[in-house]
């Protein structure tokens, strides 16, 4: 597609504007969008215009803009995230009713641990994990288990770069993440106590394809203190019946 002068192309910019939306930021003005995309104003408003034509965006009656349904109807059309969420749900449901506390569903995506789904009690404890939420694969217990068991290119190119301290446990040395990466492979999990915050614990296990890949990440948070015994005999359990679901033919 054309260049601007700036030498970005118009799908460059299109995406910048979409990536201007979080799970946090979900309504924005034209302006905002604009200086957070990095784009002129004028440039800005005809882009969300056109995104708005197509119902890839939506104005509400005070002009601010939101990420249209015709997106998500795209995003969700043969998706494999999609499939993975639709094989995982009557698992986690299960891990769910026996946990009760948080139950979550990640894949690798660009080097982050995206989350797809998350169940929760009304009591249970702290987590700061949004569905289309990202944590770091250092980090996460979610994201030690993908990152254990994907590709060995995958875990230089992420170990190579500085490694982001979020709370006083969350490691941040490389050799010491190997380490971890390590003993996520012998047991089959990562448990993460205060890694994301201090006052909870991540449990992770793997839901693996025919190659022995991390497809996906299944995790519960649990309070800082409590065991995780439960937690793992029953993510395990689940991963094993996600596994099976998602190996048969469709």
């Amino acid at each position: 597609m054309a260049n601007s002068p700036s030498g970005d192309s118009a799908t460059d910019r299109l995406v910048r504007v979409l990536e201007t939306f979080t799970p946090t930021r979900t309504v924005q003005t034209a302006a905002d969008i604009g200086r957070r995309a990095g784009l002129p104003s004028s440039t800005a408003h005809r882009l969300v215009g056109e995104l708005v034509d197509a119902g890839l965006l939506d104005r509400d009656g005070e002009g601010r803009i939101r990420v249209g349904v015709r997106l998500w109807e795209l995003a969700t059309r043969s998706s494999l995230p999609l499939r993975v969420r639709q094989a995982a749900l009557p698992a986690m449901e299960r891990v769910q009713a026996r946990v009760r506390e948080h139950t979550q569903l990640a894949i690798l995506e660009q080097d982050e641990a995206l989350f797809l789904e998350r169940l929760s009690s009304p009591d249970a404890g702290a987590n700061i994990t949004r569905i289309a939420g990202r944590l770091p694969l250092h980090a996460s217990s979610s994201g030690l288990v993908l990152l254990a068991f994907a590709d060995l290119e995958v875990q230089e190119r992420v170990l190579s770069r500085p490694l982001r301290r979020l709370t006083a446990h969350t490691p941040t040395d490389p050799a010491a993440v190997r380490r971890k990466l390590a003993e996520v492979r012998r047991l089959g999990h990562a448990i993460a106590p205060g890694f994301i915050e201090e006052i909870s614990t991540g449990v992770a296990v793997p839901v693996r394809d025919r190659g022995g890949r991390a497809m996906a990440a299944l995790s519960v948070v649990l309070p800082r203190d409590a065991a995780p015994g439960l937690a793992l005999e029953e993510l395990h359990r689940a991963a094993l019946e996600v596994e099976r679901a998602l190996a048969e033919p469709r």
